[in-house]
């Protein structure tokens, strides 16, 4: 994984969602459809200087995984004991050894800027994910493929912006919502197909703020919308 492969997997997304090519670096999309998302923080390893990356910021100290391993299977973690005096030396003997651990990356392929991932394969710069395939700028998201700039969603494929929400597939901003298909802006929603700007309702097609178009004038409205995506 790196900055070419992500653009590419966002163009995967993009082509599958809008039907178009994307035309933002990785900047502009962290910016434009990811600045709510908690993502891993860039931080520097206590230890050797260099960058890495966390989803806990709050310590002043940190160490990869994979430097904490080098040392557990070299020196070890342990220290002598030694008389403690006060509470002031007691916290100074802690710090000693008091570092988060970044970049915890566990059964994965191909992941980078990223820290708390499980059995995943290629992800760049999301936290806390799992069981899922080319996912960028996501948060707690599980059993996925080409997600992107997505938070707390599961079995989710070819979206963007899909926040707690399940079984959802080519669609964008969809919230707490379930079983959603190539539709935009959608709220608390359940089986829709080709809907745009609708919340509270199931089971419904071509779609748009809740009111029943006819197919032909509902993609002449979309093709309106993704302009609008796409410039505002």
């Amino acid at each position: 994984m790196n900055d070419t492969v992500a653009l590419e997997i966002v163009d995967k997304i993009f082509q599958s969602v809008f039907g178009c090519n994307n035309i933002f670096s990785l900047d502009v999309l962290l910016e434009k459809f990811a600045f709510d998302i908690k993502l891993p923080k860039k931080v520097i390893d206590s230890t050797t200087n260099e960058v890495t990356w966390a989803d806990s910021i709050h310590n002043e100290r940190f160490i990869t995984n994979s430097n904490m391993e080098k040392r557990d299977q070299s020196v070890g973690w342990m220290l002598p004991k030694r008389e403690i005096h006060t509470l002031e030396e007691l916290i100074s003997i802690w710090n000693t050894v008091n570092y988060t651990t970044t970049e915890r990356v566990y059964d994965s392929l191909g992941v980078i800027k990223s820290d708390t991932i499980y059995r995943c394969v290629n992800v760049y710069q999301s936290s806390d994910c799992r069981d899922s395939k080319n996912i960028i700028y996501c948060d707690s998201c599980g059993d996925s493929e080409y997600l992107f700039a997505s938070q707390r969603s599961g079995n989710c494929n070819y979206c963007i912006r899909t926040d707690d929400s399940r079984d959802c597939s080519n669609s964008y901003n969809v919230i707490c919502s379930n079983k959603i298909s190539h539709s935009f802006f959608i709220q608390d929603c359940s089986d829709l197909y080709e809907c745009m700007f609708c919340s509270h309702i199931s089971s419904k097609r071509f779609c748009i703020a809740n009111m029943q178009f006819e197919e032909e004038e509902y993609y002449v409205i979309k093709k309106a919308i993704i302009e609008w995506i796409f410039t505002s």
